[in-house]
C-alpha cells in the first residue's frame, strides 16, 4: 500500500501535469470506488466545469482541489493517477476517467479495486471521515516527543501496531514503520507504553529522517507503485531491514527476522533492536 512517501510524490507529479486543467465530462466504470456521494451522476455532474485548482496531501490521501470541491482520493493496495491524451487506449483496470478541455484526461487505474474516493464541499473535507479522525503528519512540527509519550501512555499495545494506527500518526504504513525502529533501535514488540522520553525522541527523529529521504527518492517501489509520469521510487535501494528477511544486517551482521505483528509482516534486528525484559 502507497505511504506517505508515495503519496507524497503523486501529489507533486499531478502538480506538475494536471493544474489549471478544467473538466468536461467525467466517467466512471466502476461505482464503487465513489464513496461520496452515493449518487454516482451528482459525483459526475458536480465536477463538470471544476479547474484543478491544487493538490495536497493529507496522511495517505491526495487532496485533489477541483474549485470549490475537494476530491479525497485513497490509492489503497495499488491505485494509481496517470495523465495521457483523451485518445489514448484505456484497459479494463481503469475504472475513473476525468477528461478535460484540452484533450488530455486524468485516468485512475486500480487493479484490485480497493481505493475510494469522497466529494466534498471545500472546508468540509476535515469535518468527516475518512480525514476526520487522522492523527498529526509525521513531518510538522505537530509530531513531538512529547506528543508520543501521550498518546502511547494510553495503550498497551506494541509499537509496530500504534505506529500502524492512523488516528495516532498519520501516513505510516509496514514499510516506513519497521525502517524507522530500526534507525531508532527500538524493538517493534515493545510495548508503547514502556518507552521513555529519551527514546521516543530517537523514535521521532528516525521517522522524520525516514520519510524525509524516502520522499527525496520518490517514494518506494517494491511491488508495483509508480508516480503519475510512469516513474519509480527509488528508496527501496536504501531499505535497512524491510524485505531484507535472512540477510545480514547493515550494523552488525547479524541476520534480519521476520515475524508477524498484528498480521503484518515485520522486520527487524534482534541484536540492534534487542527487547529486554522492561521493553
Amino acid at each position: 500500500m502507497p505511504e506517505l512517501p508515495e503519496v507524497e510524490t503523486v501529489k507533486r507529479t499531478l502538480r506538475m501535469l494536471a493544474l489549471g486543467k478544467t473538466v468536461k465530462e467525467v466517467e466512471v466504470r466502476w461505482p464503487n470506488i465513489i464513496r461520496r456521494p452515493n449518487d454516482i451522476s451528482q459525483f459526475k455532474y458536480a465536477l463538470i466545469g471544476k479547474t484543478l485548482r491544487d493538490v495536497q496531501r493529507r496522511g495517505k490521501f491526495l487532496l485533489i482541489h477541483f474549485d470549490d470541491l475537494v476530491l479525497v482520493s485513497h490509492l489503497r493496495m495499488e491505485g494509481r493517477y496517470h495523465l495521457d491524451p483523451e485518445q489514448e487506449p484505456t484497459d479494463v483496470y481503469t475504472h475513473v476517467i476525468f477528461h478535460f478541455t484540452d484533450r488530455t484526461a486524468l485516468r485512475y487505474r486500480d487493479v484490485r479495486k480497493f481505493g475510494t474516493m469522497h466529494l466534498f464541499r471545500e472546508g468540509e473535507e476535515y469535518k468527516h471521515l475518512p480525514l476526520s479522525k487522522l492523527g498529526p503528519e509525521p513531518l510538522s512540527p505537530n509530531l513531538t516527543a512529547g506528543y508520543l509519550e501521550a498518546a502511547f501512555h494510553k495503550t498497551k499495545r506494541c509499537v509496530k501496531q500504534v505506529l500502524l494506527d492512523q488516528t495516532v500518526v498519520a501516513g505510516l504504513g509496514n514499510i516506513y514503520v519497521d525502517e524507522s525502529l530500526f534507525r531508532a533501535g527500538i524493538h517493534p514488540l515493545v510495548p508503547a507504553c514502556f518507552l521513555e522520553l529519551k527514546q521516543l525522541e530517537r523514535l521521532r527523529q528516525a521517522i522524520v529522517d525516514t520519510l524525509s529521504e524516502a520522499v527525496r527518492l520518490g517514494g518506494s517501489t517494491i511491488r508495483t507503485f509508480v508516480n503519475s509520469q510512469g516513474q519509480e521510487g527509488f528508496f527501496q535501494q536504501q531499505l535497512k531491514v524491510y524485505g531484507r528477511s535472512k540477510e545480514p544486517c547493515v550494523r552488525c551482521g547479524t541476520l534480519i527476522e521476520k515475524i508477524k505483528v498484528g498480521g503484518r509482516g515485520t522486520h527487524f534486528c534482534p541484536v540492534c533492536q534487542r527487547k529486554t525484559d522492561r521493553t
